[in-house]
């Protein structure tokens, strides 16, 4: 996969993201938002004074492990998306009416959008530059912050079933994390 199909199927990915959150529930967002726009910014600040072409991948058997992982990655994130319907929305947002989804990739993790894209993101890294693996830990540490603020909604809006889904089920990573 050459970085131009990376960029046209993440295109692809947005266009059907942007297009399935049409049909989303209304709902409101939290006051405690990280801008992740300034997140995304200060590691491109970071790969550009770090020469980014001197981590650049050589590697056949990377290159085909990182798009296999990028292609899962947004596998997994779209299962999920489809799976939450119109309960989806932005990270840290409150859903009028909200319902706990467990099934599907919810089964095996509570985060599966997040476990999604974070490993589409090493998997862009692992094929074409492994500098890319500093957006995936800025990325990982707003995931986590996001995750525990919704985490704290839905304990609030499901006091019974939503800590005993925490307890049998990991945030990201299955059997893991």
């Amino acid at each position: 996969m050459t970085l131009k199909t990376f960029v046209v199927v993440r295109g692809a990915f947005g266009v059907y993201w942007f297009v399935a959150a049409l049909g989303a529930k209304e709902g409101s967002r939290s006051t405690r938002t990280w801008p992740p726009g300034l997140l995304i910014l200060a590691a491109v600040v970071v790969i550009r004074i770090l020469k980014p072409g001197s981590l650049a991948v050589h590697s056949a058997a990377l290159q085909v492990i990182g798009a296999t992982s990028f292609l899962s990655g947004l596998g997994l994130a779209v299962w999920a998306r489809v799976y939450l319907g119109r309960n989806w929305g932005m990270p840290m947002t409150q859903k009028e009416e909200p319902e706990l989804v467990t099934s599907g990739p919810y089964r095996f993790v509570r985060h599966p959008i997040y476990s999604g894209l974070l490993l589409a993101i090493v998997g862009t890294a692992v094929a074409i530059n492994l500098y890319l693996l500093i957006a995936a830990g800025v990325t990982g540490i707003y995931f986590i912050y996001s995750a525990r603020v919704e985490e704290a909604r839905l304990t609030t809006s499901f006091p019974a079933a939503y800590p005993r889904y925490r307890a049998k089920t990991k945030m990201l990573i299955p059997f893991v994390l």
